[in-house]
């Protein structure tokens, strides 16, 4: 699938809901609630200028530069989630009212005077409820990401490694928004929890070398005893892979694309096993190849998979793979996304799940894609604590 088309496939129904949501609003909170005609040509210019420029902000990316262009990028993102809660708080109420109504078998308010007050306050209602949520879903974004310890319990793990420790750093996406001193300060938090091994799977950056190379520099700085391991994900392809692979080998990380290395030394190791990204298809790229990662392995060795989306986990069940590691999902970044990725993931949309005797963790990622926020799915370190099986 050509990569136009691929992004077309995406961008079409993200701009068409936006369009909607965007239309509705203003009809919703400004048209309907006021008769003053300078107020809703103040909503009109606001909400279609929200429209315009957070698709503008969206498409330029990296490429907001400075400052003021950053500030501005960041509001015009931010509107773009808060429409979406104000769509949803604002949906909600007048269902809600609609359904009172029906119960009561009430008759619609008579009195225009009535209807006006009850417009109003569905309004004011919407308008301080997404605002509320915008406010706390942009501030867990931005704050630091938590750290959580996942003990593992992998399948012939040498007694010697029991206690080892996987540092996992998975959709950061590095862009227009999230720079250096967000880099910066990650890496600092990665250190000083002194990993046995540190694993980046995928979605690093959302740009270009040229746009970005400059604050992903800071990735080098990455310290662990086994060292530091990159495999791509679909969006480091959007952002030009082969460029992007040069750039971490040469920060001294090493990149994984379908094949294997042995962590330890001849007294006690196990095999990680890295994969390039599952849709890497979609974009004319070789991709995913399961079997050449595994070429050569030994069935009696504990063994790790590094592979950014959860799909084909039941292959990698399967094939005895002790412990897959994944992210992608961003564990639905903000409700109600997080249900629906409960309903298209299920259990792999976040957190440690198995099947038979083989593991899958996926992480919620670091940063976030599209709008500045987090809710309900907040950003997240995973500190993998191997165990014998």
């Amino acid at each position: 699938m050509p990569r136009w088309l691929s992004m077309a496939l995406f961008l079409v129904p993200v701009t068409t809901l936006l369009l909607v949501a965007n239309v509705y609003l203003y009809r919703r909170l400004v048209r309907d609630v006021s008769t003053s005609v300078a107020a809703r040509r103040a909503g009109f210019v606001l909400f279609a200028g929200g429209f315009i420029g957070s698709l503008g902000a969206r498409l330029l990316g990296a490429r907001l530069d400075t400052e003021a262009a950053r500030a501005t990028g960041l509001l015009l993102l931010i509107w773009m989630g808060l429409v979406l809660y104000l769509l949803l708080f604002t949906l909600v109420l007048d269902v809600g009212r609609r359904v009172v109504t029906r119960v009561r078998k009430a008759p619609e308010p008579p009195s225009p005077a009535r209807r006006a007050f009850l417009a109003r306050g569905v309004a004011a209602g919407a308008t301080v409820a997404g605002a509320a949520v915008s406010t706390y879903g942009t501030w867990r974004a931005f704050h630091p990401p938590e750290v959580l310890d996942i003990p593992v319990r992998l399948p012939r793990l040498p007694k010697a490694l029991e206690g080892f420790t996987l540092v996992q750093l998975s959709d950061i996406h590095i862009g227009g928004v999230l720079q250096r001193r967000f880099v910066d300060e990650m890496v600092a938090r990665v250190n000083a929890l002194k990993p046995d091994l540190i694993a980046v799977t995928g979605d690093l950056v959302d740009g270009s070398v040229p746009e970005l190379g400059r604050y992903v520099a800071g990735f080098g700085a990455l310290k662990a005893r086994h060292g530091a391991y990159f495999i791509t994900g679909n969006h480091d392809y959007y952002s030009g892979v082969d460029a992007w692979v040069a750039f971490v080998q040469g920060l001294g990380i090493t990149v994984l694309r379908n094949r294997a290395v042995s962590i330890g030394d001849a007294g006690a190791s196990f095999d990680l096993l890295g994969v390039d990204d599952w849709s890497a298809w979609k974009l004319g790229e070789p991709g995913y190849d399961l079997d050449a990662a595994m070429r050569g392995l030994r069935p009696d060795r504990a063994s790790v998979l590094l592979a950014h989306q959860p799909s084909n986990f039941d292959e990698v069940a399967r094939r005895d793979v002790g412990l897959q590691i994944s992210g992608h999902t961003h564990g639905g970044q903000m409700f109600p996304g997080n249900l629906l990725g409960d309903l298209v993931w299920g259990e792999q949309n976040a957190g440690l799940s198995r099947m038979g005797n083989s593991h899958i963790y996926v992480s919620r990622g670091c940063g976030f894609v599209g709008p500045p926020m987090r809710v309900a799915a907040p950003p997240e370190i995973a500190r993998i604590i191997l165990l014998p099986g």
